[in-house]
């Protein structure tokens, strides 16, 4: 057993994450693996945003496999337990396992990093073939190939965070160039490489011209179907841990529901909709909903990719934020340029790390954990010109909607119209909700907002649901060419309130009055008129 070779590491690590009470069992990836086992086609490089299990699956990967280790504590209640390949590959093989992430004190420069990688290579073969007495002074793929030539031993590589040394400070463009080759000379068409599995969150087409490392292909959430239901959360996977976090929670403060809500909403190729792993762990870890993922990295800001571009996007975010989608060309191997500058560029960077979802030509906003990073972004930024400006109305706009205080809910929206942007041109109720969005941005600070809910015996445009259950919560419908007072009549028509009461017998889940609020706009003398008036 050593460093990189049959490594405790992958083992220790698999065995930390299967203990914990929200375990979920992705085991069943060794099955699409193992066909490949000594094939042309053994090369699998995975791409998937930060925290979305690519560290647990090459530790499963890595555990399953290697020799030294005794697997069955491990695997024996998990599915791949029950599949004919169990027995004939459970620790059956030898192991390279490299985390490239993993960077020794006070290294700071690239030939110091990879000759810790490349010495400790060789320093496991010393020990684990005493008997050959190869040259240390050998580069790591010579002794390799001189080990598969004696003994006829094969190894499956496993690769974490293949794309991690992009990212440290002290590397050079020529750097880049040489770890490259590094990995082309290691694993290309080697005889000794059984298998190859690679993670990490840039696509190799980022950084390669195509030649050094193009006998991998590459599965990104976005493009490729095959791997899609192993990193993420399915639907029937949160089920069941929220089934565990009612048996052991005893004060439990989630609905399932504020899971789809928060966590929800990322599209794979294959059509499957996943939620945020880290933070649905996160959040039943803690009995509370908060924004685990967001907050956790460098990469996470919506302003580092619009900076660039502002004039552009800015003209989508009231689009994307009101829950709508926008047409986008998406290219991966742009998300890593130095400069961002066209919109396709900027949306390819934001969906390769999990800012926005990709599904059928189009990017949206997943889910309520990125919507409020959105928000921030909204809040802060002075170079949004308009949209920063009416995200400061929207407070009074809050405040307006509170006390029934329509004449400033309507200079608000005017004040909306009368900017330059193409979006306030109100055509459509799309556009009309977009600004809606906008003008109570800072509602999201105290309420949840839901857009097309349904609610009563329809769907209703917006629902305000407060998170102090005694605070008042609104109703509100929008219509063009139309008058409020219409708007309230459908929402009272409609019985939209039920989805303020509680169930027959039970109590009302909030306590505070329902307002039903109603806006229009009409289209040719452009004026906005609002009511508000207090639902029974």
């Amino acid at each position: 057993m050593g460093f990189y070779l049959n490594s405790v590491f992958p083992f220790a690590g698999y065995q930390e994450m299967e203990s914990d009470v929200y375990f979920v069992d992705k085991s069943l990836l060794v099955c699409e693996l193992v066909p490949a086992l000594g094939k042309r086609n053994r090369y699998f490089c995975i791409t998937r945003p930060r925290r979305f299990g690519k560290s647990v699956m090459a530790n499963m990967v890595g555990a399953f496999f290697e020799k030294d280790v005794d697997g069955r504590s491990l695997f024996a209640d998990l599915a791949i337990a029950k599949e004919d390949i169990y027995e004939k590959h459970l620790n059956k093989h030898n192991v390279i396992y490299i985390d490239f992430s993993k960077i020794p004190e006070k290294l700071d420069d690239y030939q110091s990093y990879i000759d810790r990688i490349s010495d400790g290579i060789k320093q496991d073969f010393l020990q684990a073939y005493p008997e050959l007495k190869f040259d240390k002074d050998m580069a790591v793929w010579d002794i390799l190939f001189y080990v598969f030539q004696k003994t006829n031993d094969k190894f499956i590589f496993v690769m974490d965070e293949w794309d991690a040394v992009f990212q440290l400070p002290f590397v050079t463009e020529d750097n880049k160039k040489e770890y490259l080759l590094f990995l082309k000379t290691l694993l290309k068409d080697q005889v000794y490489v059984e298998l190859a599995y690679m993670t990490g969150v840039l696509p190799i087409a980022k950084y390669s011209d195509g030649s050094e490392l193009n006998m991998f292909v590459e599965y990104s959430m976005a493009t490729r179907a095959k791997f899609s239901e192993y990193f993420g959360f399915l639907d029937s996977e949160v089920d069941k841990l929220y089934e565990t976090y009612l048996s052991v929670e005893q004060k439990p403060k989630i609905t399932r529901e504020d899971l789809r809500i928060w966590y929800d909403g990322y599209f794979t190729k294959s059509g499957n909709r996943i939620y945020n792993p880290r933070s649905v762990v996160c959040a039943l870890t803690d009995n509370e909903l908060a924004n685990y993922w967001t907050s956790s990295g460098t990469y996470d800001s919506v302003f580092t990719y619009i900076k660039n571009n502002v004039a552009e996007v800015r003209e989508d975010l009231p689009l994307l934020f009101a829950g709508e989608t926008v047409r986008s060309d998406i290219q991966e191997y742009a998300a890593t340029a130095m400069q961002l500058n066209t919109k396709d560029e900027i949306y390819s960077a934001m969906v390769v790390y999990g800012l926005l979802t990709y599904e059928n030509g189009c990017v949206s906003i997943p889910n309520k954990e990125l919507k409020d990073s959105f928000a921030n972004t909204m809040k802060k930024e002075e170079s949004l010109g308009y949209i920063y400006n009416l995200a400061r109305e929207s407070i009074k706009m809050v405040n307006a909607t509170l006390a029934g205080d329509i004449k400033t809910m309507a200079e608000i929206l005017k004040f909306a119209h009368d900017t330059e942007s193409p979006i306030f041109s109100y055509n459509s109720e799309i556009e009309l909700s977009a600004v809606v969005n906008l003008v109570y941005l800072a509602a999201r600070n105290e309420y949840r907002v839901e857009r097309e809910d349904k609610a009563g015996e329809g769907y209703v445009d917006f629902i305000f649901y407060p998170e102090c259950k005694s605070a008042d919560a609104f109703i509100l419908e929008l219509k063009i060419d139309s008058t409020p007072e219409e708007a309230i009549q459908q929402i009272r028509d409609k019985n939209y309130v039920l989805r303020f009461k509680g169930k027959l017998g039970e109590k009302p889940k909030y306590t505070g009055k329902v307002l039903a609020v109603g806006i229009s706009y009409d289209k040719k003398t452009k004026v906005h008129s609002c009511k508000v008036e207090v639902l029974e």
